[in-house]
């Protein structure tokens, strides 16, 4: 540990005064909710050669309730675009600013798809078919927060225009007005379900909070605002056909999640609301060196941390279930088993974050350097095919590393490729990189 990692004096030591910590720390917090929720949620059965990858939503109400805490994915998305919005300034090459990102955020996807194709490629010799596919749909689910992602920063020019109150109210009622409508249309009326997609314009909502909390545009009106819209959505509840859990599960009939929902926007802003109502006391408290140690080394490896705690809660279900040992609500010691796995996860977590996390940080060949000095069309050209790469990622996580997923996983391959052959322009200066191992400019 103390080779892999600098100490905390050294960190507190390279941190700028300007640094936001608060940013951080909810960023790093909200993906250890993530982790530790998916341990403890996730329940599976191999019954009869079939996998039963299943969670305890399907199970309890009072589950369901509490993802009006615990969905937190939102606060992702306001805490990527707070971090990185001032870095943005009009007249630059949109292109090369996106391909930054891009290049932080796939580094460690190049490995993990690389790991994921090998094991399935062993794996499908060994499971039984119903075992195999259940495994190769789960593989990469997670992805889609990553596609989401992308698609919101590429919007960050148009949502750096937010500088006011009044623009940043007409932006987020203007959006939340849609998704009502498009909400009001696909459950009133006989159209297509690819209609409710529209509604993925719901994951800039935190976006525009992340610019209004970087520019002080809500003051001392957060709370008010959170609470808000806590009252309306429990009123959406109460009249509309909203359900209970904010993450999507197989017995709901209009799912919050997939496609988001008005009741999931709403979610957004009042869990954004909060965070901003919240930020100075968080700020304060990541001024202890430990605090803030813990917060900037999980924040050098956070996509370390999301990708890789997939295949490892899945192989440990596997062994468990496979060992006579299956999870799931009505199991014998459910509890005590419950409580080993999560003991187990948080070891194996651990390890791979110590191991993994330089895949995450170093330079990949080929991969790294790529720039686009100027704007224009070929900055246009490398930012539309990063923007494809987004939704071809999004899109596979509705198939995993199978059928039509395999296809989106290509066209994902293909523009990432395409983009870093256009962004060819020589790098004049190196990039500083910062105790965290992101470069210091590209926050």
């Amino acid at each position: 540990m103390t080779a892999a990692f600098p100490s905390p004096a050294e960190v507190e030591a390279d941190t700028p005064a300007t640094r936001d910590r608060a940013i951080d720390v909810i960023r790093i917090v909200s993906l250890l909710g993530v982790v530790v929720g998916h341990t403890v949620m996730a329940t599976s059965i191999i019954s009869d050669d079939v996998f039963i990858w299943s969670n305890l939503l399907t199970e309890s109400v009072v589950f369901q309730a509490l993802t009006w805490v615990f969905q937190i994915m939102p606060l992702f998305f306001f805490a990527g675009v707070a971090a990185c919005v001032d870095s943005w300034t009009p007249g630059q090459s949109w292109g090369n600013w996106l391909m930054r990102r891009c290049t932080r955020l796939y580094r460690p996807v190049f490995y993990y798809l690389a790991f994921w194709f090998s094991a399935l490629a062993i794996l499908r010799y060994f499971l039984p078919e119903h075992v195999y596919e259940p495994v190769a749909g789960i593989s990469i689910q997670l992805l889609w927060f990553l596609g989401a992602y992308v698609l919101v920063l590429a919007a960050v020019p148009v949502l750096s225009r937010i500088t006011t109150p009044s623009r940043l109210a007409a932006a987020v009622a203007g959006t939340y007005a849609f998704i009502a409508v498009i909400d009001a249309v696909r459950i009133n009326l006989d159209v297509p379900a690819a209609l409710g997609y529209l509604n993925l314009v719901a994951w800039l909502i935190p976006g525009m909070l992340g610019v209004a909390y970087r520019r002080h545009l809500l003051a001392g009106r957060a709370a008010l605002l959170g609470a808000a819209m806590f009252a309306v959505n429990l009123l959406l509840m109460w009249v509309g056909p909203y359900e209970l859990s904010l993450v999507g599960i197989e017995t709901q009939q209009l799912k919050n999640m997939t496609p988001p929902s008005l009741l999931l926007a709403g979610h957004s802003i009042m869990l954004c609301a909060f965070a901003i109502a919240a930020a100075p006391a968080i700020a304060r408290w990541a001024q202890r060196p430990r605090v803030w140690w813990l917060a900037a080394i999980g924040n050098s490896g956070a996509m370390t941390l999301y990708l890789w705690h997939i295949p490892l809660l899945l192989g440990m279900h596997l062994v468990f279930d496979y060992f006579g040992y299956p999870r799931y609500p009505s199991a014998p010691g459910f509890v005590a088993l419950s409580i080993v796995q999560l003991a187990i996860m948080a070891g194996l977590v651990a390890i791979a974050f110590v191991f993994l996390r330089p895949l995450e940080n170093n330079p990949l060949p080929l991969w790294d350097g790529g720039h686009v000095a100027a704007p224009g069309i070929r900055s246009a050209a490398v930012g539309a095919l990063l923007c494809v790469a987004g939704a071809a990622t999004l899109a596979s996580v509705g198939w995993g590393l199978k059928d039509t997923g395999i296809y989106c996983v290509a066209l994902m391959l293909a523009a990432l490729v395409g983009a870093r052959l256009l962004a060819n322009d020589p790098l004049v200066t190196a990039q500083r990189v910062d105790t965290a191992g992101r470069p210091a400019n590209a926050r």
